[in-house]
């Protein structure tokens, strides 16, 4: 043994001369920490974290930005995905630094430790602080030890216990990586990132070292509010790299969505769906998993959702895939996706293959309620086609453009965009993050109860049910009004449709009635804003047109709505409310011409 650990020892000191005889082509140059962190997005991170600190600048230069200096040299350009968030060179660099950042942003409205004395969490309060810090850093280091194969110009392997990268090297993904096993893998390059210095003063606090320690094994759950407000700092900040709310995330309860996805899931499997039908289901139960057909959940569960009132449900089945995995909810497959293709065979001979999301039954059903399991088979396609390698990819769906996702050692792409989450990261440490798809700086409501009632009776889409649907909804508080992501606003007296949005959320919540559009050649929230003109309930501008257009105006900058303002408010508004101080109408001939849409017309 020692003999052959000696022999290789000798084989890589001749690694430099074959190096050099090598092809640079298809290389990453390592970087040195200064040029890595000299980013100017990556500047502003360090300098948010550097201000949720009560440190000076050499205490802070000693206790974080050491450690992160070497967390970068450390992980050089890696991605931090393959095709999931921050999936592009530097992603993990980016997504670390960002985790620490809200991180620290959330740490400021907790008391830590709990229930100690106040002079105990002001003496222990910067230890918390660094300790979060560090568990928020390290939260996906692992990944460089189990998912990826880095590798020198010669074919030399990278291992991150080696020390940083030296020289140019190139990575694949490994095809046999296991999907949770990163979070496991994280605690043995700690000490590559913090010295003993620090690790001596950390260990003098029992409570703090124990969560960290649990959260560096990835056992969160027994890394009490150090390892939640990680957990949630991270979600954050793949929401935000996803295209979603990052401050939704900062403010949700602890496993708020997850219960409610899978409170939605139970509802819909006891009410609605259908199980181990022998031809057409919604869904096959076996032994040990549930095949649930991929569009049909994902659009009744998003129907059933959004007609309790809970916000926040994707448009896209991609993305609902994407959150049912992110919340542990969905299984992945062998590429880390979300979306499994299968062949089911009944006894009686009928084969179909679907794509599927794959479940736990336990997160279902308790002990002892399980259904019968389907008497035929459920088999696991192997040659997936590209279409179905995609996370959120269906049947229907292009494929994703790199189909090869276990192939060749090869070097990092050139880094698409990123998307840069800075400058909303900087309006959550100071003001409400901007919104690109709705009004700004509107003053927010509270959320009501989200507790899952049970799901309204299907009924047919019409102008009058459209207007029940949304009385009842503004009645209970289930459609926002006046609010940052609102599409029901006061103005003028009465109220503010946004279109296409409040008709795109009935649609939403009424998946069926795309069936009935598609027949008139129109999509879901045409056909049914066509049915609400046809109500006469809105006010129309002098010009005949129907369409009204707001102005906009916050602090940051101002943008323009359009949509229907209804002739009376029937009773939906009391004699109190007031207008909505940041819209205001476009007075007809004063400004641009609105811009044409379907429902503007005379």
């Amino acid at each position: 043994m020692l003999t052959l650990f000696h022999r290789k020892q000798r084989s890589n000191q001749n690694e430099e001369p074959s190096e050099k005889r090598s092809s640079s082509r298809g290389l990453t140059a390592a970087q040195s920490a200064h040029d890595l962190l000299a980013a100017p997005r990556r500047q502003k991170l360090l300098d948010q974290i550097w201000q949720r600190t009560a440190l000076s600048r050499p205490q802070f230069n000693e206790l974080y930005l050491d450690p992160i200096k070497r967390y970068a040299e450390l992980v050089q350009l890696l991605p931090a995905s393959e095709s999931h968030h921050h999936a592009y060179s530097g992603g993990m660099l980016d997504h670390g630094l960002e985790v620490v950042a809200y991180a620290l942003k959330l740490r400021q409205s907790h008391l830590l430790p709990s229930g100690a004395q106040p002079e105990t969490q002001i003496a222990q309060a910067e230890a918390w602080t660094a300790g979060i810090a560090y568990g928020a850093l390290v939260h996906d280091l692992g990944k460089i030890s189990v998912d990826v194969h880095v590798e020198y110009a010669d074919g030399t392997i990278w291992h991150p216990w080696h020390g940083p990268l030296a020289r140019p090297y190139r990575l694949r993904y490994r095809k046999d990586r296991q999907y949770r096993l990163h979070g496991a893998a994280a605690g043995m390059l700690i000490c590559q990132l913090l010295n003993r210095n620090i690790l001596d003063w950390l260990c003098t606090f029992p409570e703090l070292w124990a969560a960290l320690l649990y959260n560096l094994a990835g056992q969160s759950e027994y890394a009490g509010e150090l390892g939640s407000l990680v957990m949630q700092a991270d979600q954050a900040s793949v929401s935000q790299a996803l295209g979603g709310d990052p401050g939704k995330a900062l403010t949700a309860p602890k496993h708020a969505l997850q219960r409610k996805l899978l409170e939605g899931l139970r509802y819909l499997l006891c009410e609605e769906l259908k199980l181990n039908q022998p031809q057409a289901s919604d869904g096959w139960l076996t032994h040990d998993a549930l095949w649930l057909v991929s569009k049909t959940v994902s659009d009744k569960l998003r129907a059933h959702l959004l007609s309790q009132g809970i916000d926040g449900i994707p448009e896209k089945n991609t993305a609902v895939f994407n959150v049912l995995q992110d919340h542990g909810i969905a299984q992945p497959n062998r590429d880390d996706k979300a979306i499994w293709k299968a062949t089911v065979t009944s006894e009686n001979g009928w084969s179909h293959s679907f794509t599927f999301l794959k479940l736990s039954p336990a997160l279902i059903w308790e002990s002892g309620a399980r259904p019968l399991v389907f008497s035929g088979s459920v088999t696991v396609d192997d040659d997936l086609p590209t279409t179905f390698q995609g996370k959120a990819n269906t049947a229907s769906e292009a494929p994703s453009p790199d189909g090869n996702k276990t192939g060749p050692a090869r070097s990092i792409a050139p880094p698409p965009t990123p998307p840069d989450s800075v400058d909303l990261l900087l309006d959550l440490f100071g003001a409400p993050p901007p919104n690109l798809e709705e009004p700004d700086d509107i003053d927010n409501l509270e959320s009501p109860n989200t507790e899952i009632p049970s799901a309204p009776t299907p009924t047919n889409p019409s102008g009058d049910h459209f207007m029940q649907w949304f009385t009842k909804g503004i009645q209970t508080h289930r459609i926002i009004m006046n609010d940052t992501k609102a599409l029901v606003h006061s103005v003028n007296e009465t109220l503010y449709l946004v279109t296409p949005g409040i008709f795109r959320r009935y649609g939403q919540e009424h998946p069926h009635l795309a069936r009935i559009a598609k027949q008139e050649g129109l999509s879901d929230w045409q056909w049914i804003q066509k049915r609400f003109e046809q109500m006469k309930l809105h006010r129309k501008q002098p010009n005949g047109l129907n369409i009204w257009t707001c102005e906009v105006t916050g602090p940051r900058k101002s943008r323009r709505l359009h949509g229907y303002l209804l002739k009376s408010p029937g009773g939906l508004m009391n004699e109190l409310a007031l207008n909505n101080p940041y819209l205001k109408v476009v007075t007809p001939g004063s400004s641009e011409e609105v811009p044409s849409t379907s429902g503007n017309t005379r």
